[in-house]
């Protein structure tokens, strides 16, 4: 029985365990469940989080979790070192991400919030964490030129094009999924290392950037 894998489209832990499937070719059901959809989460695993991977009547949560358990299958692909580099840069980047993202998502025609409560719900609840989106989209001009002085940092750090540490290592997942978010911001400019990462990566991932929908 082929698994499901439920999902946000906007979310990166989602990305993460959408990633490994995508690298290993395995078939997989990608179900996207609306924001504001708790039932269901609730009753597949206590809480209301995504991702949730079923097979065969079982669900695990955690991306991460999934990616390993994934992994085990056939021979594993996730195999290379990490590097205190690229968990620094992720660290130092973090503070710019739910100001610069979260505003931008939420008004994305993303099939999270294909209905309008499922849109305000994801408003809600995250502007109670960042402050008012328009505030922070008020802010845009300087955050972005903050995150553009990371992303010419980052661009050396970048080993390969397809594992930013030469093998494909769990940095890969964390890294990609969190410059795939940072595709929905229109003005990011990336240097070529970064550009081609993100490029490769979502070609071997199958996942798809946010470029497509930036503000």
């Amino acid at each position: 029985m082929t698994p499901k894998l439920y999902v946000y489209e906007h979310c990166p832990f989602c990305v993460k365990a959408r990633m490994i499937f995508g690298l290993k070719n395995i078939a997989f059901e990608k179900v996207i469940l609306l924001n504001d959809n708790e039932a269901d989460p609730i009753r597949m695993v206590g809480k209301k989080t995504l991702p949730i991977l079923e097979e065969e009547g079982h669900f695990m949560g955690e991306s991460m979790d999934i990616v390993a358990h994934v992994d085990k299958q056939n021979q594993p692909i996730v195999v290379g070192p990490t590097s205190p580099e690229i968990a620094a840069w992720l660290k130092e980047v973090m503070p710019l991400s739910a100001p610069l993202i979260m505003p931008r998502v939420a008004c994305a025609p993303l099939k999270d919030f294909a209905t309008t409560g499922a849109r305000a719900y994801f408003l809600c609840k995250k502007e109670a964490l960042t402050g008012p989106f328009n505030e922070c989209l008020g802010k845009s001009e300087s955050l972005v030129e903050e995150l553009n002085l990371l992303l010419e940092k980052l661009a050396p750090m970048i080993k390969e094009s397809n594992a930013v540490n030469g093998q494909l290592s769990t940095d890969d997942f964390h890294l990609f999924a969190q410059l795939r978010s940072f595709s929905i911001v229109k003005n990011a400019h990336y240097p070529l290392e970064v550009a081609t990462y993100l490029q490769t990566m979502s070609k071997l991932s199958k996942v798809s950037l946010l470029d497509a929908v930036a503000v």
